[in-house]
């Protein structure tokens, strides 16, 4: 088998490549990157990059700032794109200290952590998200191109020749795609991602965020994964749909279960929906996306677990005889503004916490629950996510699982940054109150 780091050179001349930019994350998942000539791949393959840490959001404090950007050459790939035909690759990092241990401040780390908690199980952690985002005339406001609605078709229009376009740029980088199709809202889409383990999702999802703004921006559009852009229609999702395999098996499913459910899978869904609220700060982790988990858009809002329901949080997937393999379980509250890697960790060890301690999984839910008069849902024991970000964050906060599976570093800046960010919210004067309140006060 070729080295990565041989395949990574060999691909680099293959495709012409001039510049290498190095990809890493701060702790809210904005994209990082530091550009180099190509003529320095071999030389970054073998000792990284030093970098000043300290301007990086949740990263070193300034008597503290050198690290290392560490390429992992597996993730090296042409980008679709060129500047005045000059092609440029991306290769994702790992973040390292001056001693060359891990960062404790880098989001791949803690979820190369927690898949290595379910490695030492002997499971193998897959996600299949739907990533779902908008197309406006311009990022100023939230002008949308089309009225159409969930699956009308997309054949016609600019937009369409766009999503295509973001499509075949997105195979041209390795991102194997299942479907694209129109979705709910006016002008909003989403493009499926083929399921793979989950670090190498983060990185495509970081990827597919990338190419979709970076298309669109190329083509007089601009592409958004705000949470809710758009007052009384739907926002921006990120449907996570999940299984854990070992030996490539989907250790999901049971033939002789009513829900043809394992043991290990009622147990990790149980895990996921005992922790939600505490984890609810990492999957929707802006003061916008509060806006999106509000009960009559199909996002979730109690917590439950059904096969049919689509108002619950977590959605089991009908079996089809033959299709074991796609057994799994969609947890339907992220959104994908997110940091995919701090999101898939959580979700990854809030399920596991579920196997370690045999959580019981409760039955399912299959009536609309919004449809449900409030007294059935007391009577269910049906709790609601978080209503707003600084309720989030002070569950994250009080969580012994959120502070163990994000390390003290990310936890304390994490937890610093949002409620901060909070805080310069609730003070705002909204155009709505000042429509709603200054006539009549």
């Amino acid at each position: 088998m070729e080295d990565p780091r041989e395949e990574a050179l060999r691909q680099a001349r293959n495709h012409h490549v001039r510049f290498i930019e190095l990809w890493f994350t701060d702790i809210l998942g904005h994209l990082k990157s530091v550009a180099v000539p190509v003529t320095e791949l071999e030389s970054i393959l073998e000792s990284g990059k030093w970098f000043d840490g300290s301007s990086i959001t949740g990263y070193a404090e300034a008597e503290e700032s050198d690290i290392l950007a560490m390429p992992d050459p597996t993730t090296f790939a042409a980008l679709p794109w060129s500047n005045d035909g000059e092609v440029t690759a991306r290769i994702f990092c790992d973040v390292l200290q001056q001693d060359l241990t891990p960062y404790p401040g880098d989001p791949r780390w803690v979820l190369k952590q927690t898949l290595q908690r379910a490695a030492d199980l002997g499971f193998t952690f897959n996600v299949g998200p739907e990533l779902e985002f908008f197309y406006f005339k311009g990022a100023d406001a939230p002008d949308t191109l089309d009225e159409k609605g969930y699956f009308d078709s997309s054949r016609i229009g600019h937009s369409a020749a766009v999503l295509i376009k973001t499509v075949e740029a997105l195979q041209q980088v390795g991102i194997q795609v299942e479907a694209y199709h129109h979705e709910v809202a006016p002008s909003q889409h989403e493009i499926d991602l083929r399921y793979c383990d989950a670090l190498r999702m983060a990185d495509n999802v970081m990827t597919y965020r990338t190419v979709v703004k970076e298309v669109a921006q190329n083509n007089g559009l601009y592409g958004s994964f705000m949470p809710k852009p758009i007052f009384g229609v739907a926002g921006n999702g990120m449907h996570v749909h999940q299984s854990l395999t070992r030996d490539g098996a989907n250790v999901f499913f049971d033939p002789n279960d009513r829900w043809h459910l394992s043991e290990v899978a009622k147990q990790f869904i149980a895990g996921q929906l005992r922790h939600a609220r505490e984890i609810c700060a990492l999957l929707a982790q802006w003061v916008n996306s509060y806006k999106r988990l509000v009960p009559g858009y199909e996002a979730p809002v109690y917590i439950s677990w059904g096969q049919r329901n689509r108002t619950a949080l977590i959605r089991v997937p009908m079996y089809r005889p033959g299709h074991h393999q796609a057994t799994r379980a969609e947890l339907r509250c992220p959104d994908p503004a997110c940091n995919p890697y701090l999101a898939f960790a959580v979700m990854l060890a809030a399920g596991l916490e579920g196997i370690e301690h045999k959580y019981e999984l409760p039955d399912p839910v299959e009536p609309n629950i919004y449809h449900m008069p409030p007294s059935e849902r007391e009577e269910l024991g049906l709790e609601h996510l978080p209503y707003n970000l600084m309720e989030a964050v002070r569950e994250a906060n009080d969580s012994e699982l959120v502070r163990r599976t994000l390390g003290e570093h990310i936890f304390l800046r994490f937890i610093r940054n949002k409620t901060g960010e909070w805080e310069q919210d609730r003070v705002q004067v909204t155009s709505h109150e000042i429509q709603r309140y200054l006539p009549m006060l």
